[in-house]
């Protein structure tokens, strides 16, 4: 079967794997269909890995699939049913898991795509608990952004940052994946939603995805707009996910008792951070990484009730990875890349 490796930084080759076998207990065989592409995969594609890893690797984190073939001792699905793929290999078992609090697990054994062979294949064993079935009128597509772009967008606005109707939201790098998820979720529950953008090619679609206002933060000081757009209060929420470049501003951003909520560092690891500002201003700031299985199913049925929408930028082939890597850490994207397998 075909599969798209990492066979060192920035050489990606697709070759041929051996099919995987049948199932054992507990698993099942899915056919991949879809694979949302994201900055992890850049991430690995520079060689910037948290852990060490051994290549050749399968890329892909996020992604769906049809289930094939079903193992002894799965009984919640059934061939040919879509599913979107949780994509750490969780234990299962610890207090974390058993709580439904997966992306807490004590034992995770790692990231697909970054740490393990990801889903850029066409076909893998699983273990049934990491799939999610998805609801009826949801595409492959859809389902391919439940894990990551809506997923951890739900967890970190939801879980963490309790996002409550009427507030105001400052969303960063609107244009991206999961930038356009949380412009959708903030505005679709009342929010007044703020973003940003990198060119003024990306501000209208992101008006239309129900931004109310929205900044080029190459032409303007973000935080000094926002001063302004919210008379000096500031906003209640910030969603943080550029790092570096974006972090002081996004706390001068804040009002008294605001809440910052991070997922990404794209722009730098590092930061430091005004301590009397902190406190004084008895802000909050959150750290959030990935999602729970439960905010994949609930952001699919957004999407089944048409409340929410993926953004897609482009659909690429194996033969194209090199490009959209490119364009990814270039961010000249809208929306999300789709690898078609």
């Amino acid at each position: 079967m075909r599969a798209l490796q990492l066979i060192e930084d920035r050489r990606l080759e697709t070759v041929d794997l051996p099919e995987p076998g049948a199932p054992e207990l507990g698993e099942v065989t899915v056919a991949i269909k879809a694979v949302a592409l994201n900055h992890i995969d850049v991430w690995g594609w520079r060689g910037m890995a948290f852990a060490k890893r051994k290549m050749p690797l399968v890329i892909g984190a996020e992604a769906s699939g049809v289930v094939e073939t079903v193992g002894p001792g799965v009984s919640n699905l059934r061939p040919g049913e879509l599913v979107s793929i949780y994509g750490a290999r969780i234990c299962g078992r610890c207090k974390n898991c058993v709580e439904k609090r997966d992306n807490l697990c004590e034992h995770v054994q790692g990231v697909h795509g970054f740490h393990l062979d990801g889903f850029a294949q066409e076909r893998i064993n699983l273990p049934a608990r990491l799939l999610v079935p998805a609801p009826p009128g949801v595409s492959d597509v859809a389902a391919a952004l439940a894990p990551v772009t809506f997923g951890t967008v739900e967890h970190m606005l939801f879980d963490n940052a309790k996002l409550q109707p009427g507030e105001t939201i400052l969303v960063h790098a609107g244009g991206s994946g999961i930038g356009t998820a949380a412009i959708q979720l903030a505005k679709k529950m009342g929010c007044t939603v703020i973003t940003t953008v990198g060119s003024d090619a990306k501000i209208e679609p992101a008006k239309a995805l129900g931004a109310d206002h929205v900044i080029n933060y190459r032409e303007d000081r973000f935080e000094g707009v926002v001063r302004k757009l919210t008379k000096k209060r500031g906003v209640d929420v910030v969603f943080e996910h550029v790092g570096a470049d974006t972090f002081a501003g996004s706390m001068l951003s804040m009002k008294k008792g605001g809440r910052l909520v991070t997922c990404g560092s794209t722009s730098g690891v590092s930061t430091q951070i005004n301590l009397m500002q902190l406190f004084q201003q008895q802000l909050k700031l959150l750290g959030s990484f990935g999602c729970r299985m439960e905010n994949m199913a609930n952001a699919m049925q957004k999407m089944a009730q048409g409340l929410v929408h993926p953004v897609i930028d482009t659909e690429v082939t194996f033969d194209d990875i090199d490009t959209a890597l490119k364009r990814m850490e270039g961010r000249d994207v809208f929306g999300k890349i789709i690898l078609r397998v």
